[in-house]
């Protein structure tokens, strides 16, 4: 996608690899929407860090990011011996894994990786093999995610509003996102509709990351309260929910995403309202049977109790502010921060995928022509 910089636009992607330095160079997202800056992490240990740290993160874009950072680990290792090489690389693998439990893009990714390795019969063979998949994986998100876009914009009538939670963007994939691919999709095909964006509380993804991608992209778009999505469904303002999944279960239809996403569900579902869920297709876990059993991430309580922001410039310094960080809540308060909720099967109207738009419970039996699309 398109980014203005400094008054020019110019094409990103949320991350890439350098394989000449080694980098695996990120968007830094946590300085959004006031700062644009490139964060490089210099080796695995630093890849994993910032996806745990957020940095950089979305289900597509954490994936691509362990994929890249496997490949970083495995070309950062000296030597010929294949067995102490492959022990380093399931230090790597164990390191990036367990940054975000939630997400299952990050194993399927590096698990290609690890797979294509296998083929070679050198340490020289596999490091090249596995930044070859790496980038693969990273390639194979933006088709999907196209695709995702061509199904979803039919969705989209002309002058609809469009309800988004938390950021399914392009800046939580590697380019074109997944809730908003169809978006992006329909306003290329001349479609006028508007967007209201969940603020998403307690990091406010949806009022700093969708915002920024809706304003970049030139789309009608208003920020609206978390609390404020029932009203609106109440009033018939909204005609139509989009949101994404870091985690879909292929054998139920349910579905892990950002805390809220229930909620959302149950009063669509309360108001008549279609939702939702695009994905691409690493997204899907086949293996699990019960959402019941989707570790559900727990974030630091500092998230809900207070939150980051940038103090206007000071004069003659800087045209950027200060970031800083502001306690809200009482002071000897603690809170309790579940990153995460699942949404029943029984309350999504539909899965968009790169091969068509399904109902949740429609996974398991089109599975081989699903999982053949990989």
């Amino acid at each position: 996608m398109q980014v203005k910089v400094k008054g020019c636009a110019r094409d990103f992607r949320t991350v890439t690899y350098d394989v000449e330095r080694n980098t695996v160079d990120l968007i830094e997202q946590r300085l959004l929407p006031h700062q644009f800056e490139i964060y490089s992490a210099k080796d695995y240990v630093d890849t994993a860090r910032a996806i745990r740290d957020m940095v950089v993160r979305g289900a597509g874009a954490i994936g691509a990011t362990a994929a890249y950072g496997l490949a970083q680990g495995a070309r950062a290792f000296s030597g010929n011996r294949l067995d102490r090489f492959q022990r380093h690389v399931s230090e790597v693998y164990e390191t990036l894994k367990s940054a975000r439990p939630t997400a299952v893009d990050p194993v399927n990714a590096m698990n290609l990786v690890r797979e294509a390795m296998r083929a070679g019969e050198s340490v020289a063979e596999q490091q090249a093999l596995a930044a070859a998949a790496a980038e693969e994986f990273a390639e194979e998100d933006v088709r999907h995610c196209a695709a995702i876009g061509r199904f979803g914009a039919k969705l989209i009538r002309e002058g609809m509003t469009v309800l988004t939670h938390c950021n399914a963007g392009w800046l939580a994939f590697v380019d074109f996102g997944s809730a908003t691919a169809p978006l992006y999709a329909a306003q290329q095909r001349g479609k006028s509709f508007h967007v209201l964006c969940d603020e998403t509380r307690p990091r406010s993804q949806g009022a700093t990351l969708t915002a920024w991608e809706l304003a970049q992209q030139g789309i009608s778009h208003q920020i609206i309260p978390d609390n404020a999505a029932g009203h609106f469904m109440q009033r018939g303002k909204i005609d139509l929910v989009i949101v994404g999944s870091d985690r879909t279960l292929g054998r139920t239809g349910e579905v892990a995403n950002k805390i809220g996403t229930y909620t959302k569900a149950v009063l669509a579902h309360r108001h008549r309202i279609p939702f939702y869920v695009a994905i691409p297709l690493s997204t899907i876990d086949w293996g699990l049977r019960s959402g019941m059993d989707i570790p559900i991430e727990h974030r630091d309580e500092a998230e809900v109790l207070g939150a980051w922001g940038v103090l206007p410039p000071r004069p003659g310094r800087s045209s950027v502010g200060k970031r800083v960080y502001v306690r809200v809540a009482n002071a000897t308060s603690g809170a309790v921060n579940p990153g995460f909720d699942v949404t029943p099967a029984e309350l999504i109207t539909g899965i968009i995928t790169p091969v068509g738009i399904f109902k949740p419970r429609e996974l398991w039996s089109n599975r081989k022509q699903l999982q053949a699309a990989r």
